[in-house]
């Protein structure tokens, strides 16, 4: 993952011009494919939104089994930036995004299943950071992201900005079960490698499902990093 903030001006004024309904603003970022650099465009955009927030910003990763973002934060990708301190109970006193196969169970004995999903505070930022407790599950247990609006409005009220760090479709359809909930979406392109009828493929699949595509982040165009703030028809 690299440190992307200073070259995503353009993406974070397409961002603010974004309205939302209700609370703070949701924004998501998907890839049609593995490789085009969308976790780092999501949490350095989390880092740019974490420092005008006033109250704080949330980085959501959808990959609950990898953890990609947090583990990305523990490894100091991010210069100036503290790592992954005090965890919180993200379930908000509500119902959660994700359903587990059978029970949970605590070191009670208790079911925690409905409280396996934390947010960890990043050291001196306004910024947390998911990570799900894949150490609780048991050998077969199965995850599945869910529909859940009251979890969404609850986080909405209690973070400026929510980030959505969805996985590429060709590996999971976590982002397009969730598209709706986002503002806008932008799609994370590799330049160099990634073909118009891909986008425009991916662009169809987020409509059909709901939700609104923002602008097109272009990563990666030969040696550099560079960026769009719109969507090219």
């Amino acid at each position: 993952m690299r440190d992307l903030r200073d070259q995503i001006d353009g993406v974070w004024h397409a961002a603010s011009r974004l309205s939302s309904g209700s609370g703070g603003c949701c924004v998501m970022f998907i890839a049609a494919r593995e490789g085009e650099g969308t976790s780092s465009v999501a949490a350095s955009f989390a880092l740019l939104a974490a420092r005008k927030a006033q109250k704080s910003a949330w980085l959501l990763d959808l990959d609950l089994r990898r953890n990609a973002a947090f583990a990305a934060f523990e490894d100091g990708f991010a210069r100036g930036v503290g790592r992954p301190g005090r965890a919180y109970d993200a379930s908000l006193r509500t119902e959660p995004i994700y359903t587990v196969s059978s029970p949970v169970k605590g070191q009670s004995g208790a079911d925690v299943a409905n409280k396996l999903l934390s947010v960890h505070e990043i050291d001196r930022t306004r910024l947390l950071v998911s990570r799900f407790r894949n150490e609780l599950l048991g050998h077969g247990q199965r995850v599945r992201l869910k529909s859940q609006p009251e979890w969404w409005s609850r986080v909405r009220q209690a973070a400026d900005w929510v980030v959505i760090d969805a996985p590429a479709v060709t590996r999971s359809s976590a982002g397009l079960s969730f598209v709706s909930e986002a503002d806008g979406v932008f799609i994370v392109v590799r330049a160099d490698s990634t073909g118009p009828q891909e986008v425009a493929a991916l662009r169809d699949e987020i409509a059909a499902s709901g939700g609104r595509v923002a602008g097109l982040v272009l990563n990666r165009m030969g040696s550099d990093a560079r960026f769009a703030d719109r969507l090219a028809g």
